[in-house]
């Protein structure tokens, strides 16, 4: 038995839970909320231009083809510099990383209002695509300096919420900016300014707002940082033990390529819709900029709420492939009822809100998946092939589209080659057998 004396010298029983508890919501109220803003400035510059397709093309005479080679052009750039991005981001600072991106792309953003030719189009979009390539890997590698395995699903959900919401936000906010006309500059031009601003102002804020790592946090408690530091390192040791891989290993991982497969076609799929969807409600309902673009959000609100929730509920159940698989299949089962009752524009909208509703569940539960098996650099640099491969989906999705809606005067042969893509991606995941559970720090 314990003295008394014994018993008031030992440490209380929840001190340990009071600084784990303590970490984890310091770590996520500091750093969360601003990787938030940071991915909504990213997705408004990325995606303003299918607003601006709403004017862009009557402006500069393109035709819906070309709208849609440049609109995935952007995609080419991205996929250049991703993977250098994400090891400069694991190995020299991603806090520097995300700061340059930022300044980069928002200085080429506000450039897309100043071209003229379908040659300027292409171009300043590959550009763009290139300044923005690494931030999401630097991001999703960041993440991994700061959060435990099993708390990365929310974390990834709480900073990927930022996606569909950048379209609640964006599709209003281009609705109103597309009926400005100042100092002789359209609407769209307008878009491009007035959207690129912000990312060159946050971009110098992160370089001091942001920190590298947790011993260099001043804004945590001594006892906060040696124990999320030690948190990590345990994951860090316990990878290493069950399997090291170099980076060329890793690349060359089954898991990795079926990963890589599965982002492919689920952003073949997403792109293909969220770049096309204003202009498809457009022409089946004729109405106007500002309702077109409000309408247009619908997807990416429910979506949010999607998200969230099945971040929470993977974590909880310690459960990735199924979480990821199931999103995307149900997007391709919407999507064929969207293009089954398409002649009617409220089941249209419904089916269409429902498939961006279930897409946007995906997110949260894959990309923890590789950095559960792989570590340190073998993490980042499959990151970024992941992302880098993955988002060549963002340029094969709109082109295909305005290719056959070219041909064809119709968005049914795209849409269809987009269901065909969700259930790829959904059959690629249920393939992977690493990462199905988190690790559970409990156990």
């Amino acid at each position: 038995m314990m003295s008394s004396r014994d018993e008031l010298l030992a440490p209380a029983p929840s001190a340990a839970v009071d600084v784990s508890q303590g970490a984890r919501r310091r770590i996520a109220i500091r750093l969360l909320p601003f990787l938030f803003i940071l991915y909504i400035v990213a997705f408004l510059d990325r995606m303003n231009v299918g607003a601006a397709a709403l004017q862009m093309p009557h402006d500069l005479g393109l035709s819906d083809r070309a709208i849609g080679l440049g609109a995935g052009i952007f995609f080419l750039g991205y996929f250049s510099l991703e993977i250098p991005g994400a090891l400069i981001a694991e190995r020299w600072s991603a806090r520097r990383w995300i700061a340059r991106i930022m300044v980069s792309w928002g200085l080429l953003t506000v450039l897309m209002a100043f071209i003229h030719t379908s040659q300027q189009f292409y171009l300043v979009r590959f550009l763009v695509g290139a300044a923005e390539a690494g931030f999401f890997p630097a991001v999703v590698v960041y993440l991994t300096h700061w959060f435990r395995s099993a708390d990365r699903a929310k974390a990834v959900a709480g900073f990927y919420g930022a996606m569909p919401l950048s379209y609640v936000i964006g599709s209003p906010l281009a609705g109103v900016l597309l009926g400005l006309t100042w100092l002789g500059l359209r609407g769209w031009r307008w878009l491009f300014i007035l959207e690129g601003i912000p990312a060159i102002v946050l971009g110098v804020v992160a370089l001091f707002y942001l920190t590298d790592w947790p011993h260099q946090a001043k804004w945590l408690t001594p006892e906060e940082r040696n124990w999320i530091a030690d948190q990590l390192d345990r994951e860090k040791q316990a990878k290493k033990k069950a399997r090291s891989y170099t980076i060329v290993e890793a690349l060359r991982n089954r898991d990795v390529a079926l990963l890589t497969c599965c982002y492919f076609f689920a952003l073949t799929g997403n792109y293909g819709i969220a770049f096309w969807l204003p202009t498809l409600l457009k022409r089946l309902s004729g109405l106007s900029d500002m309702d077109v673009t409000l309408l247009a959000s619908l997807p990416y609100l429910l979506g949010f709420v999607v998200q969230q929730l099945n971040g929470w509920h993977s974590d909880r159940v310690h459960e990735r492939r199924w979480h990821a698989a199931l999103p995307v299949l149900l997007s391709g089962v919407f999507l064929f009822c969207a293009i089954w009752l398409g002649a009617s524009v409220s089941w249209s909208l419904f089916f269409f809100t429902m498939v961006g509703g279930a897409y946007y569940g995906f997110h949260p539960a894959f990309w923890p998946v590789p950095t559960e098996f792989l570590s340190e650099s073998a993490a980042a640099a499959c990151v970024g092939l992941i992302n880098s491969i993955g988002n060549l989906g963002g340029f094969v999705g709109p082109f295909v589209v305005g290719y056959l809606l070219t041909r064809t005067r119709s968005f049914n042969v795209g849409l269809w080659y987009l269901v065909g893509s969700f259930f790829l991606s959904g059959a690629f995941m249920l393939l992977v057998g690493h990462g199905r559970k988190a690790t559970n720090p409990d156990q």
